[in-house]
């Protein structure tokens, strides 16, 4: 490759980069973008961007927390406390079973399990730094909980009429087994607005159980070095009080919350370009295996829950 070549290449990637910073583009169009660059033409700052990555994905989650009330999470929290623990705990301990049968990486099944049991590529998004997955372990995963995500806008709708589900047992469906807040509101939108209510606020009170999951994740942490406290889950809690008692400055707070968001789309264009074919061929379909697995079992324990009555 000649010096134009490389200029040329260098400039159509950064472009591509800011590109991702538009509010049309999303998480998943941002991943596979950065993935398909890397794959067709390769990565011409891998040092630099694998760096970048990670210093945008803790300032995206701090900017997050700007996008949660803990009043109205927390009035919402108080009667499923219990089956929030529950569920989170049977979640990550069978991701941890089902991945270890699989013989994944520690770091790529903890990731996936996290992803599935609260929200996603938010809750990998916490929890990547804290665990120190690699930039792979973190595409392969969020390409995993992504599939699933965008499976889940078209199957949900049409299945909770199939099972004669009304708005409210919906609303909770979607937000137990759908990972993405975002996914979330997309299926529970179709469904209803009752149902979009109920979802979108079940979903933000598992959200706030990011920062603890990530905390206890910090201190059993195996490493050389002296576990620290993790400051940007501290900013992320900090973002959310602060949102919560200054509802004055709202605009303020939904700005900084749009901005995190999209901050995070141009991060997994970053951690897509990291993804590359010997990394792939490494990693096989596993990953993807065990969020098919866990997704299904949750999606399936869930409904029968709620066609039983068990959930309200």
């Amino acid at each position: 490759m000649n010096n134009n070549q490389q200029k040329t290449h260098r400039s159509t990637f950064v472009a591509l980069l800011l590109l991702t910073a538009i509010p049309f583009v999303t998480s998943p169009m941002a991943l596979v973008a950065g993935f398909a660059f890397s794959f067709l033409f390769g990565n011409p700052f891998p040092e630099k961007t694998a760096r970048l990555s990670k210093t945008l994905l803790k300032l995206s989650v701090v900017g997050l927390g700007f996008g949660i009330n803990f009043a109205d999470v927390i009035e919402v929290g108080k009667s499923s406390l219990l089956l929030t623990l529950v569920s989170i705990t049977a979640t990550i301990i069978l991701g941890e079973l089902l991945g270890r049968a699989l013989r994944l990486p520690p770091n790529t099944r903890t990731l996936v399990s996290f992803g599935t049991a609260i929200c996603g590529g938010s809750a990998i998004a916490a929890m990547a730094p804290v665990i120190k997955a690699k930039d792979e372990e973190i595409a392969v995963s969020l390409a995993t909980v992504f599939s699933l995500n965008a499976l889940a806008l078209v199957l949900f709708p049409p299945l909770g009429h199939l099972f004669g589900l009304d708005q409210h047992q919906f609303g909770l469906w979607a937000a137990l087994a759908i990972h993405d807040t975002s996914s979330v509101v997309g299926a529970s939108a179709a469904y209803g607005a009752l149902a979009l209510s109920v979802g979108t606020t079940a979903k933000l009170t598992r959200a706030l159980w990011i920062a603890p999951c990530t905390l206890i994740a910090g201190v059993f942490k195996k490493s050389e070095e002296r576990s620290g406290f993790p400051l940007f889950i501290l900013g992320f809690i900090v973002a959310a009080f602060i949102n919560t008692w200054l509802p004055s400055l709202d605009w303020v707070w939904g700005g900084l919350y749009l901005l995190a968001k999209q901050a995070l789309v141009m991060t997994l264009f970053l951690v897509g370009a990291g993804l590359t074919k010997k990394v792939l061929k490494q990693v096989g379909l596993k990953p993807l295996l065990l969020g098919v697995m866990l997704w299904v079992i949750v999606s399936v324990t869930v409904l029968l829950l709620l066609l039983n009555g068990h959930l309200h």
